[in-house]
């Protein structure tokens, strides 16, 4: 895991092995993907020949993952409020299954901080996620520690695209990210510690780097956040149809 202020930080190191944790899921419905639209709606075929229209739970492009029959799993609600039972949890790539569903991304991130398993955020005890820190501006975790007067605040981004063994982010032009980033630098300034977490959901990357073709007001935003003493780190994990695993640390190339 590297966190770097520095725009060109070398070779990637290894990835390093993180404490086995896991966010328990249940994606039994199997299909082929027929496609995606309006971002939150997808119609897939299912092996009985039977078609579903599902709910996308990510707002990005998906980039190198939303293709017709490609092989995706679904998991299922009865909650009363929902409009459609079945959510778009995964999509086949390659030898992988990549997750989608952005939250996901968030309860790995609750597991690793509250588990006191990312060494940077150990001392902290207190984990508190959804946290409003400005005039309609929220970020995913606000941390405290006993003794500790300024908190540390950390927002999550889940990572799907990836170009061999590259995680790249975003996968699209992400105003709602950049804003992120400056809420972060301006907590930083004020003495907080903040962060940006990178959850790759797809098991065959090794580095996280910005996507600069896709975004270069993103990519220069985290620069500069990083130059303003926001850290940057970035874990990867595996995705099955019964649980989504930790597995390590990754370096973020700047």
């Amino acid at each position: 895991m590297v966190a770097s202020s520095q725009p060109d930080p070398g070779p990637p190191r290894r990835p390093r092995a993180l404490p086995r944790l896991a966010v328990a899921l249940e994606a039994d419905v199997r299909g082929r993907l027929l496609r995606r639209y309006k971002r939150f709606f997808a119609d897939i075929e299912r092996d009985d020949g039977t078609q579903l229209t599902v709910h996308c739970p990510n707002p990005g492009s998906m980039k190198g993952l939303i293709r017709a029959g490609a092989a995706v799993r679904c998991s299922t609600s009865d909650a009363p409020h929902r409009k459609l039972r079945h959510t778009l949890e995964m999509v086949r790539s390659g030898r992988i299954w990549v997750g989608l569903h952005t939250l996901r991304a968030n309860r790995i991130a609750a597991r690793l901080l509250e588990a006191g398993a990312l060494p940077a955020f150990r001392e902290y005890s207190h984990v508190r996620p959804e946290v409003a820190t400005g005039e309609r501006t929220r970020l995913d975790f606000e941390l405290r520690a006993d003794g500790v007067s300024k908190p540390a605040y950390i927002e999550v981004k889940s990572v799907t695209l990836a170009e061999g063994p590259l995680a790249r982010f975003p996968d699209s032009v992400t105003l709602r990210g950049r804003k992120h980033l400056e809420e972060l630098t301006r907590l930083r300034r004020k003495g907080s510690r903040a962060a940006l977490l990178f959850v790759v959901q797809r098991a065959d990357c090794h580095s996280v780097e910005p996507a600069d073709d896709i975004d270069p007001a993103y990519g220069k935003a985290l620069r500069a956040a990083v130059a303003a003493g926001v850290e940057v780190w970035a874990v990867g994990t595996r995705v099955t149809a019964r649980q989504i695993v930790l597995e390590r640390a990754l370096p973020v190339r700047l």
